[in-house]
């Protein structure tokens, strides 16, 4: 999964072990998983070199895409950019996860 964060979303993961991002589209701090119980468990984390980028590899429960996929890179793309037949079976049902409450 590729996510944002800022400081605050960073701050808070480490506090709690728990990824939370910054929802760009949104303008809010969301932890992963609130509304589908799919959370992702910090495991241990690294900076690149330059230190402006984060990876965090974390223990996902559930899947971590909101489609229903274990990962948000499902689709693979042939040379021409088109979209190869999907091989992953979903985590999850995202229709259950995301119901209105």
């Amino acid at each position: 999964m590729f996510a944002w964060m800022n400081p605050d979303a960073l701050q808070k993961s480490l506090e709690t072990g728990l990824m939370h991002y910054w929802s760009r589209s949104r303008k809010k701090l969301w932890l992963k998983g609130e509304t589908s119980g799919n959370t992702q468990r910090i495991v241990r984390w690294f900076a690149d070199c330059d230190r402006d980028v984060l990876l965090f590899e974390i223990e996902q429960t559930g899947g971590a895409c909101h489609t229903g996929y274990q990962s948000c890179f499902f689709q693979e793309l042939d040379r021409q950019a088109q979209p190869l037949p999907i091989t992953e079976s979903k985590a999850f049902d995202a229709s259950k996860a995301y119901e209105p409450k």
